[in-house]
């Protein structure tokens, strides 16, 4: 099977770099590019990629906004993020909104290649150069962070968008507030029904009340 990519960045020489590095690589194509955020995601379901090489820092939408809204409508495309930063706080941003791999932009281009082969097989890569800080990050914290939280089972944006449920906003008020679309901010809403295994919008909430999110109505 072909693997169809899609290069996203700002600067029309490195997605000429990139275009070029991967032509003629058995079994992947280029099938376009995209130049923000938003242009991304548009790109990456009209030309139904696999694998999204995305930039983080570019004007409009950013790279990050790009791929929480990509992991929402489309979790089955993969994205791999390149980023000249090779610090933590970029690399867990970006697998914070759901992408499946972090590569610095000096990474070679077998590198390149492997990673986007990996990830659109459902695996997890990130760069040499900051894999290592990665895994001390993650050996030194004997507990998750959302374990300590209400509702666990739910993603920080999907409890995120609960709390404002609770606080009685509508899908509309939310996206607004959130600067997401009606769309993703709905399917954030079933994905919520189903982790809490509740039927609808009003048990989910009884479930945040009931939880410590939001204030507590008067319950029967």
């Amino acid at each position: 099977m072909t693997i169809r990519v899609l290069v996203v960045d700002d600067h029309p020489l490195f997605r000429y770099g990139l275009r070029t590095a991967l032509t003629d690589v058995e079994n992947l194509a280029v099938v376009g590019e995209a130049v923000d955020g938003a242009d991304a995601v548009t790109a990456a379901l009209e030309l139904e990629a696999d694998v999204v090489l995305m930039d983080l820092h570019m004007p409009g939408m950013s790279g990050i906004g790009a791929i929480q809204t990509l992991t929402s409508e489309a979790p089955d495309i993969a994205v791999l993020a390149l980023s000249m930063l090779d610090n933590d706080e970029a690399l867990f941003t970006a697998l914070h909104a759901g992408a499946r791999g972090y590569l610095v932009k000096g990474a070679d281009r077998d590198e390149i290649i492997r990673a986007i082969r990996a990830v659109a097989h459902g695996e997890v890569v990130i760069g040499r150069g900051i894999a290592g800080r990665a895994l001390a990050y993650f050996a030194a914290a004997p507990t998750s962070s959302r374990a300590a939280r209400p509702l666990p089972e739910l993603t920080d944006r999907e409890l995120e968008v609960l709390t404002l449920m609770a606080a009685g906003l509508t899908n509309h008020q939310i996206a607004t507030r959130l600067y997401l679309s009606e769309k993703t901010v709905r399917n954030h809403v079933s994905h919520i029904l189903a982790r809490l295994q509740v039927d609808d919008r009003t048990a989910a909430v009884v479930r945040a009340h009931r939880s410590g999110i939001g204030p507590t109505p008067d319950l029967p």
